[in-house]
């Protein structure tokens, strides 16, 4: 299964490449082909506007992993910062982080976001900014149960002992032995970032019009089920296929950087 993500993630390099070698055209408009099956020309078939389909799912592609890389790494130090912060303090500071933190757990994640895409509006700005905001607590919780375990660690208190200031601590003695921990549920959190803006496009609240988005696309094409199913059925194997290969990627990771595992 490792070496089936990495060929599909290695087929998606190669095709945004190819993309751009052949500077094919996502919006261009050919109304002669409108809905038109896979043929040698279009491969993938042309959409309700007579457009290259594969043209815009690998510009979809590219705006999604935009997105996605933009929002994880944001989150990420957000929530980090934050769980940090409440596992090593403790007391009032870690009971009043966790209680923002478990106030926005009580939602679910996608409907906050709906919620704060449709209050900031459309656009792909405010679609990195909702996705955000509802982002980082996965990573707050992993990282302050992960720093309480080691805030007593020898070599922790003995770096407190010796004088080293807070940010030291947490950046140069705590943050590194959670890196692999951070790794495994950033490529968890790119998948589920790429479906969150997926849903959001669907919706009509993310990335919009003449952009490609994979939601987008299959707005539009469920629409022509019936009478060009190719459309939905690409675009959605698309999605699944990429979605798929990274969170076998993750998979890998979680196993490979498990060091209790490899110790059985």
């Amino acid at each position: 299964m490792r070496l089936f993500s990495y060929a599909i993630l290695g087929l998606w390099v190669l095709a945004v490449v190819a993309g751009y070698l052949f500077q094919l055209d996502p919006n261009t408009i050919n109304l002669n082909v409108i809905l038109q099956g896979p043929t040698t020309q279009y491969w993938f078939g042309a959409d309700d506007l007579g457009r290259d389909i594969l043209a815009r799912v690998l510009s979809g592609v590219e705006m999604s992993v935009l997105v996605a890389c933009i929002v994880t790494i944001v989150t990420m130090i957000f929530g980090v910062l934050v769980g940090m912060l409440a596992g090593f303090y403790g007391g009032r500071v870690d009971s009043v982080l966790m209680q923002v933190t478990d106030i926005f757990l009580a939602f679910p994640g996608i409907l906050l976001a709906i919620a704060f895409a449709a209050v900031l509006g459309p656009g792909l700005g405010n679609l990195i900014l909702a996705l955000s905001l509802t982002g980082w607590v996965s990573y707050a919780r992993l990282t302050r149960g992960q720093t309480i375990s080691l805030r007593s660690r020898q070599h922790v208190l003995a770096a407190e002992s010796l004088g080293a200031g807070v940010p030291r601590l947490l950046f140069r003695h705590i943050l590194p032995l959670m890196t692999s921990v951070l790794v495994v549920e950033a490529a968890y959190s790119l998948a589920s970032v790429m479906i969150a803006e997926a849903s959001l496009s669907f919706l009509g609240l993310g990335i919009q019009a003449p952009d490609a988005s994979w939601g987008a696309m299959l707005r539009d094409a469920v629409r022509f089920m019936l009478v060009a199913p190719h459309y939905v059925l690409i675009v959605g194997a698309c999605l699944m296929s990429l979605i798929l290969a990274i969170n076998l990627a993750g998979d890998y990771l979680r196993d490979k950087l498990d060091v209790k595992r490899e110790m059985e």
